[in-house]
């Protein structure tokens, strides 16, 4: 397998997870779908974690793996169900296109990462293109769109930094083990988060059989394989090339969602696609705009 069949894979993955989100975070709640989504995909990838402790007695970078698990999974796919409560899951889908627009502000910002002058255009366009989505009412996206627009952002912003930080730090830990322990992370912050908000797990995950398959397809296909997918991209390409994954993800999170959940595809929704489509082509653009400061070459 290359980073290209992965990228296209893992597309089509994401793209159903966000159905998946809809279906589930009704009878779960937002924290109990981050829970049961990173348990299910834990419970797939732990044995072959377990087959590998051997190799793993030198230790691991705990830290990193603790930041990673709370950045690439519990916060971001909590503000993600909490999204999805408000907005439907093309709406979803779309905005999570910002992701490398926000991987490259964080490269900038915290990882010491050049960026061109058309990048920082890609960047300002990408935002134009969540304006745009919500028929440039800007004074909504504090208010009634806080929760559901705003929250997809916040999402984004994690992965963007859980990308840069993995590429950093975990370059030489094993996919497999970053896939698990992110995992596993994001599992407690999920469970701690229904603990505090006091919100359990309804009876209807068990009765309703979309549900079922929600925790079974979001879990072990969404999370488990689709987090070693991931990884593999960081790793075999960059950050930047793993979260242009989102380029493909709205494209067909709107397919799914059209057939699977009858949800309109407006005007609106599309003009912001294109425009953060745009953007994102402007701001990853060329691999040594993202190179590191000291080995950089002067940009304009």
């Amino acid at each position: 397998m290359n980073k290209y069949t992965a990228l296209i894979g893992l597309s089509f993955i994401w793209g159903l997870s966000f159905v998946f989100i809809k279906y589930l975070v009704e009878p779960a709640g937002v924290w109990g779908t981050v829970f049961l989504r990173c348990s299910a995909g834990a419970l797939v990838l732990v044995p072959f974690v377990w087959k590998k402790r051997e190799e793993m007695k030198n230790g691991l970078p705990w830290k990193a793996l603790l930041l990673v698990g709370i950045f690439n999974a519990g916060v971001p796919w909590g503000l993600i169900a909490l999204s999805e409560t408000q907005i439907n899951s093309s709406t979803a889908a779309v905005l999570n296109a910002l992701t490398p627009i926000c991987t490259a502000l964080i490269g900038f910002a915290f990882f010491s990462v050049v960026l061109k002058k058309q990048q920082w255009a890609g960047v300002l366009l990408g935002f134009v293109g969540v304006l745009a989505i919500i028929d440039f009412q800007v004074g909504a996206l504090f208010t009634n769109n806080l929760v559901g627009i705003g929250t997809m952002v916040a999402a984004t912003v994690c992965y963007g930094f859980a990308s840069q930080y993995t590429k950093r730090h975990l370059q030489h830990t094993g996919i497999l083990v970053v896939a698990t322990a992110t995992l596993l992370v994001g599992a407690g912050v999920g469970l701690l988060g229904m603990l505090v908000s006091g919100n359990g797990l309804s009876s209807a995950l068990i009765t309703d059989p979309y549900a079922v398959i929600s925790v079974v397809g979001l879990g072990c296909l969404g999370s488990g394989v689709a987090h070693l997918l991931f990884f593999y991209m960081v790793k075999e390409g960059s950050a930047e090339f793993a979260t242009s994954v989102t380029y493909l993800i709205p494209l067909t999170a709107m397919v799914w969602g059209y057939v699977l959940l009858d949800e309109p595809v407006s005007g609106h929704l599309i003009s912001g696609l294109l425009l953060i489509f745009i953007g994102v082509f402007l701001a990853t653009r060329g691999k040594k705009a993202f190179a590191p400061v000291g080995k950089a070459r002067k940009v304009s």
